[in-house]
């Protein structure tokens, strides 16, 4: 009966004038030992279901986020001619990589409203509950400058092309030191700054090969790795030895 009910709920709805089709250059990103970084082709169209096509000034929005984690910001202050730590903040969500595609300034084609629930702009993505230190925006700001120096944040406004309203694409960068997981890509389609259709994938990120053999034994097998770090020293270090005993002679 409440399926019944849901899909009644569901036909009733009116269609959507307009709504997103969605393209990728790759299912997956492979971390290897030789990664240097990498890009991700985003493509699609708007697909309209015949009709006049919507009025109001186009906006395409393309995000996409790495896991989230927590992170403590500290800030550092001189002191008796040697730098502390002085004060910190606790952000409770932080994603570890966040690009922001716009075809247009995010401020010209999202309201502040809008932004706020969906939480699209970098600034947004970043959430710090609870922190009772005065000027905690700044140490959000300040993690916002560091991560965007690493290429971990990237804010790209008028970084997709759109093609006679219909057809869109933007081209991601992806910087070698990525963390491994799930990265969400969202795809937002506005009109008048409001949101009018979504949508949304994930692209799995993952070590292969011997950047993954690496990873499993050091988490699984320390002590194995560990000795065999040690070893590698070692012999590095005899090695070095006895090149520079050589041209000694």
């Amino acid at each position: 009966m409440i399926r019944l009910i849901a899909l009644f709920l569901i036909l009733a709805l009116p269609a959507k004038a307009e709504e997103i089709v969605l393209g990728l250059s790759r299912d997956e990103v492979a971390i290897t030992a030789t990664f240097e970084g990498s890009e991700i082709l985003i493509f699609g169209a708007i697909k309209r279901e015949g009709g006049p096509q919507a009025e109001g000034d186009l906006g395409v929005i393309v995000t996409v986020a790495g896991p989230d984690r927590p992170v403590t910001v500290r800030k550092k202050d001189r002191r008796f001619g040697i730098w502390v730590n002085t004060e910190s903040v606790d952000v409770d969500v932080a994603p570890t990589f966040y690009a922001v595609a716009t075809n247009r300034p995010l401020e010209e084609i999202l309201t502040f409203t809008e932004d706020l629930n969906t939480r699209i702009s970098t600034q947004r993505a970043i959430r710090s509950v609870g922190s009772t230190v005065e000027g905690a925006e700044r140490f959000t700001q300040a993690l916002i400058r560091v991560r965007a120096g690493q290429g971990l944040y990237q804010t790209l406004p008028e970084g997709v092309w759109v093609e006679e309203e219909t057809l869109f694409r933007t081209l991601i960068p992806l910087p070698a030191n990525l963390t491994e997981g799930d990265y969400k890509a969202e795809i937002y389609l506005t009109r008048d700054k409001q949101i009018v259709d979504f949508y949304t994938t994930t692209i799995p990120v993952k070590k292969v090969g011997l950047e993954r053999w690496l990873y499993n034994l050091a988490h699984e097998h320390a002590f194995w790795y560990g000795l065999m770090s040690l070893s590698i020293a070692i012999a590095a270090g005899w090695g070095a030895s006895a090149v520079f005993t050589l041209f000694r002679r």
